[in-house]
């Protein structure tokens, strides 16, 4: 089987030895790696079994005239030079769309060239790799990159009708996204998104109002993915374990990040209570594992993931993260070497 083929029988429940498997690096990682091996030649063996493009970028931004600082098309501020970006001021500063214009979604569609590069990409591609046609940030995401993170929080509680009415905008920008990458890139896979729900503790805005404000819209938006034919991929960092069986009701076909440190976010834990319905993507600590463990110790974990959360099919081996900057070499070493080299 090749690459894809190996994907699709792990969504589908199916266990396959190697397990599939995802690395990346951050800051000087990789630099660092090839002066401890004394070449480069070790990238070449990698064998990300996922590869990814996009045609929309809801993240699209424009200098604002100060070095920088770009403004994206709701109108927000950010600054680009810090890690990560940090967020200035807000496209919409009061709870009130009088005088907003919302950005037509055709202006996150990537012009006809890159439409055109990523078509090749996913043909060229597509016997290779499982191929994943990004979104950029969700819903949550979104709403605060236009508001604020403080103000979208207040928001929620303080002024539900307007919340809504800005999830419901989203919404159907999110609808012509998804529509306008299934039918840009008919190879495409799945689609994916990034919405970080959670921190350590658990859902930002609570279990229940997730359920009330996001679940039904993430339905829809869901439901036009698989009736594209495509596998639905959310990244979500952070505790989301009250709402687990919620995304695995409206069709969340596998789970990206799995971050164990979070509360209720083991692993194995998560595999026996969801398993049989969800893939999970993930699942190695950037927080515990990687930085702090020792080489011995990050090799063991990676072998109990491979033998349990790979069992019966459902898992993509990966760290929560791309290996940070404060990654220890040895200790990069020995997470590349055990991901090369399953027993």
């Amino acid at each position: 089987m090749n690459a894809r083929e190996i994907v699709i029988e792990q969504i589908n429940h199916r266990e396959t030895r190697p397990v599939p498997y995802t690395l990346g690096f951050e800051g000087d990682v990789a630099e660092r790696l090839d002066k401890h091996y004394g070449s480069n030649e070790w990238r070449s063996r990698l064998q990300n079994v996922f590869t990814g493009t996009a045609v929309v970028d809801n993240l699209k931004m424009q200098p604002e005239g100060r070095p920088d600082f770009y403004k994206d098309l709701y109108g927000s501020i950010w600054r680009l030079d810090k890690r990560p970006w940090h967020h200035e001021a807000p496209g919409l500063k009061e709870p009130s769309f009088k005088n907003y214009r919302w950005p037509d979604p055709k202006e996150a569609f990537s012009p006809p060239g890159e439409v055109q590069n990523a078509r090749r990409f996913c043909a060229d591609n597509k016997d290779k790799h499982f191929i994943n046609a990004s979104l950029g940030w969700g819903l949550f995401e979104s709403c605060w990159g236009i508001r604020g993170f403080e103000n979208v929080l207040m928001d929620v509680v303080a002024e539900p009708v307007f919340f809504e009415e800005l999830l419901d905008h989203l919404t159907e920008q999110f609808l012509a996204y998804v529509k306008y990458t299934c039918e840009s890139l008919p190879e495409a896979d799945a689609i994916m998104f990034g919405d970080d729900w959670g921190d350590q503790r658990g859902v930002i805005i609570g279990p229940d109002r997730w359920r009330r404000l996001f679940k039904p819209r993430y339905a829809r938006i869901y439901d036009a993915v698989h009736a594209a034919g495509k596998r639905v991929i959310t990244h979500c960092c952070g505790s989301i374990v009250d709402i687990i069986p919620d995304a695995i009701e409206i069709g969340l076909d596998v789970l990206e990040s799995c971050q164990p440190e979070a509360r209720g976010m083991n692993p194995y834990e998560l595999k026996k209570k969801f398993g049989k319905h969800l893939t999970f993507w993930g699942c190695l600590g950037v927080q515990s594992t990687i930085p702090f463990g020792t080489p011995d110790q990050i090799q063991a974990e990676v072998r109990r993931l491979c033998r349990e959360m790979g069992k019966d099919g459902g898992f993509i081996l990966a760290p929560a993260k791309w290996l940070q900057p404060e990654t220890p070499t040895a200790n990069a070493a020995a997470v590349v070497e055990s991901f090369m080299n399953q027993d």
